[in-house]
């Protein structure tokens, strides 16, 4: 699937960092969970899985596709317990360009059909994306606000 199919998807958002420091927050458990999520492990290679923990009722899973240091880096994505969007039912490509003014971060989340769940995942990646920027930035994105499970405990 590429960013261009219909019902794809799109946030693209300018941070101030380099491809090489934006890409480490996608391939680095340690980083990854300083702008999404509670838990994270990652194997970042074709074939190598991730999990990432938001909270203990949303807990994405997923396969790397593709992995090209510093500029690109596609995987699978889905819920797991999640009938909608179960693991492997979509596609998130996550393009790094340099513009001039900082960096470019372009990503094709999901594609769900159904109209709500798509704009779930827009609202999510709009409030990742922000704290994405502030992290690779050098900045501290504070915790993120979904890690709290409904029953507290996550």
């Amino acid at each position: 699937m590429t960013v261009s199919e219909i019902n794809a998807v799109v946030s693209e958002t300018r941070i101030a960092a380099t491809p090489q420091t934006v890409f480490a927050f996608f391939v680095d458990p340690t980083k990854m969970v300083r702008w999404m999520g509670a838990r994270a492990v990652v194997d970042a290679r074709p074939g190598g899985t991730y999990a990432l923990d938001i909270n203990a009722q949303a807990r994405a899973r997923g396969e790397f596709v593709e992995v090209v240091p510093y500029s690109r880096v596609v995987f699978t994505f889905g819920w797991e317990d999640d009938q909608a969007v179960p693991p492997g039912s979509s596609t998130v490509e996550v393009t790094l360009t340099p513009d001039g003014e900082g960096y470019a971060r372009a990503a094709g989340p999901p594609r769900p059909d159904d109209d709500r769940v798509r704009e779930q995942h827009s609202h999510g990646w709009q409030l990742y994306l922000g704290r994405l920027g502030i992290a690779a930035g050098g900045g501290d994105p504070g915790p993120d606000p979904n890690t709290r499970s409904t029953s507290e405990g996550g």
